[in-house]
């Protein structure tokens, strides 16, 4: 079993940055992909970002491309999500979400396991 748990979440002003973190415990074995989604009140959750389990390569959702990156540091099974210039629109519950995927994918229900939630509220 894997369990996944974000952190870094809060209230940041429009333009602002912050840094999620999800750390991995258990038997993620090889080729574990990890990803972030996020979801909107009323809304239906989305993918943001997702890294393949070498870090070698990235993907974003167009919404976020260029204002985030995803990185990961293998040695602490933790992955990252750098967030800049935010937007009121960012403001969502971030998930971290993990599985034996290769490479990864935009499709949420190829992941196998899901952390809590971090909220990530941006003020205008």
């Amino acid at each position: 079993q894997v369990q996944l748990v974000e952190s870094g979440g809060g209230l940041v002003q429009a333009g602002g940055s912050l840094r999620l973190s999800c750390a991995a415990s258990g038997r993620t074995g090889s080729r574990f992909a990890m990803g972030w989604f996020r979801q909107a009140p009323g809304k239906e959750r989305e993918f943001v970002a997702a890294i393949r389990w070498t870090g070698s390569n990235s993907y974003y959702a167009d919404s976020v491309k260029g204002r985030f990156t995803i990185s990961r540091d293998n040695a602490k099974n933790t992955v990252y999500l750098q967030m800049n210039s935010l937007k009121p629109e960012d403001t969502a519950v971030y998930y971290c979400a993990g599985g034996q995927i290769d490479p990864p994918t935009r499709r949420l229900e190829a992941y196998d396991y899901w952390g809590q939630g971090t909220q990530v509220t941006v003020s205008s």
